[in-house]
Parts: C-alpha cells; structure tokens; sequence
C-alpha cells in the first residue's frame, strides 16, 4: 500500500507540469524518441528537459535507453495504472453519492407538491 502511494504520489506529481504533460503527449504521437528530437519545441535549456525527463523516469511514466550515444525515450502507459486506478474510484464514488444524492430529490419532490 505505501509503495502504491509513493508510486501514485509520484505519477500526480510529474504530471502536475505542464511541461511534462507535452513531452508525454508529444510520445504519445511516437514509439520512441530521441531526447534532441522531443526537446526541439520547448524553450528551455537541455539541463531542464534532463531534469523533466528524471522526474517522469523516476515516476515510471517513461523509459530511457541508449543507442550508443543517442538517448531514446519511451513512453510507459503501465505508469499511469495506479493514477488511473485511483481516478477511476474517485469517480466512482462520487457517481454512488450523486445517485444517492439524486434519488433523495426525488423522494422529497413529491413531498414538496403536496404541501
């Protein structure tokens, strides 16, 4: 459970930069990607895309490999399993109250009408 949340934590955390978001999207459209090539578009120094690249690393939401001196990144779509667990509970408890919450209404409408 603790590593769960430290995994979770971690997924919430990198994906809370919209940076980061944009190099995900952007592996999204590929297999995999050579570091240069997916930082192209960003205005930022290449010491802050290697500092993105870690926390999504170090988040499991991408793997790196080398091929001798070129990096390539991959996206890990099984990283965002626990955040997608947890969103997906969220979401269902809050459709369990809002049809509760719903019903209740209903209940009390006629109620209402006769007074």
């Amino acid at each position: 459970m603790v590593n769960n949340q430290k995994r979770l934590n971690a997924a919430f955390a990198a994906l809370a930069d919209p940076t980061r978001r944009r190099i995900l999207a952007r592996l999204s459209e590929r297999a995999e990607s050579p570091v240069t090539v997916l930082a192209k578009p960003f205005r930022i120094s290449a010491p802050a895309i290697s500092r993105h690249l870690r926390v999504l690393e170090k988040a499991r939401l991408i793997e790196r490999r080398r091929a001798g001196r070129t990096h390539l990144i991959r996206a890990r779509p099984e990283g965002l399993k626990s955040a997608r667990e947890w969103i997906n509970h969220m979401a269902a408890g809050w459709e369990y109250s809002f049809d509760a919450l719903d019903n209740l209404l209903r209940e009390e409408q006629p109620k209402e009408n006769q007074s």
